[in-house]
């Protein structure tokens, strides 16, 4: 009987440790189900009630990733913001490229910059003037008149010839207030320097539409790169379409330089190897200047000593090629005021080279005297057109002489 007892005994732990083990593996089966439960229906309630905030919680979390921290989403807008910088940075960079100048009208340049010919008014004009206005003029104030004139690099003859003048005028005069000498000198270095002389610069587009060709020629040192980069705005300035020619292929800065020039104004440079052929880069230029239908062409050639036999030949072959395209409109010869007569000898020497038409005087700004004026185009009988007054862009002036006369002898 004791048997049978235990017997049932042991029979009812079994089933009770087999009804456990049955009830713990269905718990176990339900716990993945219970965990990922929250996850589906998170994402359910916002569709049920869509908010705005909702959907930007939901556009974060999309973008960052699950281990991300709550700050990560401030790494994507500066990434976001850094593209739209470079977006908004190109247009900018564009317009840090030079903007094209407008260069101050030519007309009336010359008396708005008389001011710079301050120091040769006080060497000839005002010079004059006070010699004039004594009491009594004996031989020795009138040697003392030409000893003015002649500092002042006007010349021997043209001195001479103005001495007589005045010495004739003064005697019918009589007296002599300071508004009466001021308006007969004015008359007489008028006369002297010459009104009618044809002092414009043959820019003009031909009637067949091929462009006027200037050249740009003198010796090492006169300021002639420069002085065509200023006569390119000058150009500009009087409605002319330019192509600038930088023939000048011996100095490596040159046409680096003209270029400079020529982009400040919206002028193109036709230029070739550096040693190269000059006469090739003119001649394209020219060719150039006709497929743009340019206004002018302005060709800037190397500067050269006037004592160079070599040299001054190849500046009469840049001539002949250009001219291969049509004839060469002007000639431009720039001089520097400060060497006086010496100026003089290489004005003989390319005159012999080259057809002159036209005389640059640069640098009458500083102690340059105003008589060089006078004195270079009796020697060569070609007209001053332009004058250099200063180092500015637009310090190249239309030589007009009343208004040159005017700044020498002062109010």
């Amino acid at each position: 009987m004791e048997y049978v007892i235990l017997a049932v005994v042991i029979a009812v732990i079994a089933i009770g440790a087999i009804a456990g083990l049955v009830v713990g593996g269905r718990r176990k089966k339900q716990l993945p189900p219970q965990a990922g439960a929250p996850v589906i229906t998170k994402p359910a309630e916002p569709k049920a009630v869509p908010t705005a905030e909702a959907e930007a919680e939901a556009e974060a979390e999309a973008k960052v990733e699950p281990e991300a921290e709550p700050g990560a989403p401030s790494v994507v807008e500066p990434v976001e913001a850094a593209e739209t910088v470079a977006e908004v940075e190109l247009p900018e960079a564009a317009e840090a490229a030079p903007a094209i100048e407008i260069p101050e009208p030519t007309a009336g340049r010359l008396v708005r910059l008389r001011s710079r010919l301050s120091r040769s008014q006080n060497s000839l004009g005002k010079g004059l003037l006070t010699l004039l206005s004594r009491e009594r003029l004996d031989e020795d104030t009138w040697e003392e008149i030409e000893e003015t004139l002649l500092t002042a690099d006007v010349g021997v003859a043209p001195t001479q010839e103005l001495v007589d003048k005045l010495r004739t005028r003064v005697k019918v005069l009589g007296t002599r207030t300071p508004d009466e000498l001021r308006g007969l000198l004015r008359e007489e270095l008028v006369a002297l320097i010459g009104v009618d002389a044809d002092r414009s610069l043959k820019t003009a587009k031909h009637e067949a539409g091929r462009p006027a060709v200037v050249l740009v020629v003198g010796v090492n040192g006169v300021g002639k790169t420069t002085t065509s980069g200023k006569l390119g705005r000058v150009l500009v300035a009087d409605g002319r379409k330019v192509v600038l020619g930088a023939a000048d292929t011996f100095r490596a800065a040159a046409a680096d330089q003209l270029q400079t020039w020529g982009e400040r104004v919206g002028a193109r440079t036709v230029r070739g190897p550096e040693g190269g052929d000059p006469a090739s880069v003119a001649f394209d230029a020219v060719k150039e200047g006709i497929a743009e239908q340019a206004d002018t062409v302005l060709i800037d050639t190397a500067g050269r000593l006037h004592t160079k036999t070599g040299l001054m030949d190849e500046l009469g072959k840049v001539k002949r090629v250009v001219e291969k395209h049509g004839p060469v409109d002007e000639v431009l010869l720039v001089l520097d005021a400060t060497t006086g007569q010496n100026g003089l000898v290489q004005a003989r020497v390319f005159a012999e080279v080259v057809d002159i038409t036209g005389i640059v005087l640069t640098k009458l700004d500083g102690t340059a005297k105003g008589g060089i004026v006078v004195a270079v185009q009796r020697e060569l009988g070609v007209p001053v057109k332009l004058i250099g007054l200063g180092e500015g862009a637009d310090d190249l002036a239309p030589f007009e002489p009343g208004a040159f006369v005017d700044a020498l002898i002062g109010d």
